[in-house]
């Protein structure tokens, strides 16, 4: 993988890169469309690669491990054969819904045993397991295992989280700089930057990373729970420690208004499940705010989803009619709902590399988070 930066915003921190891959290039700042398990929940992949312009999709580590499985998936020759999307894919780890989401869970230096939420079978992922699985997979960006602690944890839970996450990242790169792709292109991995609100943690695991001098970096653990502000004072104090020419990876996060600030504050790359877990249940993201499409305000609203009129599927969708088919129990309305919204954050995204290579960002950026935190 290889990363250039093209121009940095003379106003912020706000950056414009290319990352290029074996599977294609990703100019950024981006935004990772969530395929948990192979498939963005609600979109085709022509959807995707034609009308929505992904550049580059997520999945998990933890869900493609337990379905449809290793076997599946190597014999498949990887997840991109298996599910048809050639474009970049990027892994997590899997250690966040190890943490959040099986049962059972304990945690030793060796890794993390855990149950199965789907079974109950019991399982085990250590370091090398999951750079092991990753290869399986295929991804072209993978992740490594760590522990990811709740955002309000006491300094003496962090630091041990730390001091384990430490151990378990030297483990996994040794495992990862052993071995070699399986499907003859290559594969890149990103340390994870942890730490919890916690300064000095902070600090302490950024400096161990940057002098890994891998090929990027994730900043992991952050919009789990504390407030908005210490997530940015995270964010800016880690920007400042790891280098400054490797792609930058906020995992996880989040509104519109935390993607432009994040990105003021030199982040390349995010992921967030919001578009289209929002859009199942309603909430439409345009360039002027918010929509709650289940509100009666909209009944007669004959306008494109987009308060401008500049719609991000087909503009024959008008509020009024989304509305009628999540009203009507109709599965076609949380399908336009969620290829919207993914297409607006990725149009997001997009304007603001435009306003990057125009040296017009930070302006354009505080007018743009006023107006996407509006409740329309």
């Amino acid at each position: 993988m290889q990363f250039e930066l093209q121009h940095t915003d003379k106003d912020s921190s706000a950056r414009a890169g290319k990352i290029t891959t074996d599977h294609g290039e990703i100019l950024t700042p981006i935004f990772m469309p969530v395929g948990t398990v192979g498939s963005v929940k609600g979109l085709h992949f022509k959807e995707l690669e034609d009308d929505v312009r992904a550049q580059i999709i997520l999945g998990n580590t933890y869900h493609l491990y337990l379905r449809p499985g290793l076997e599946v998936l190597q014999a498949a020759g990887g997840l991109h054969k298996f599910n048809g999307w050639n474009r970049p894919i990027l892994t997590d780890s899997g250690g966040f819904q190890v943490f959040s989401l099986a049962q059972n869970r304990k945690l030793t230096d060796e890794g993390a045993t855990f149950s199965s939420h789907i079974d109950g079978s019991k399982h085990l992922f250590t370091p090398e397991k999951v750079v092991d699985i990753q290869r399986i997979i295929g991804s072209d960006i993978m992740m490594a295992f760590d522990e990811c602690p709740p955002g309000d944890s006491d300094f003496g839970y962090a630091k041990k989280s730390l001091e384990l996450t430490l151990k378990w990242l030297q483990r996994g790169l040794a495992r990862f700089d052993a071995t070699e792709p399986l499907y003859g292109y290559s594969q890149t991995f990103f340390p994870i930057v942890q730490g919890a609100a916690h300064r000095e943690l902070r600090i302490r695991s950024a400096e161990f990373i940057a002098n890994l001098n891998r090929e990027g970096n994730a900043i992991g653990g952050l919009a789990v729970g504390e407030p908005t502000e210490v997530m940015y004072e995270m964010v800016e104090l880690v920007n400042g420690i790891l280098p400054a020419d490797r792609p930058r990876y906020l995992m996880g996060v989040g509104t519109p208004a935390n993607i432009l600030e994040n990105i003021a504050l030199g982040v390349d790359m995010f992921d967030c499940v919001m578009p289209t877990r929002n859009g199942r249940n309603g909430m439409i993201f345009t360039a002027n705010g918010t929509i709650n499409l289940r509100n009666e305000k909209w009944r007669l609203d004959f306008s494109p989803l987009d308060p401008d009129g500049t719609s991000f599927v087909d503009s024959r969708y008008t509020k009024a009619y989304v509305r009628h088919l999540f009203i009507s129990g109709e599965m076609l309305g949380p399908l336009i709902a969620s290829q919207h919204n993914i297409a607006f954050y990725l149009w997001l995204v997009g304007e603001a590399r435009k306003h990057i290579l125009d040296d017009t960002f930070a302006q354009w950026k505080n007018e743009m988070v006023k107006k996407v935190s509006t409740k329309l």
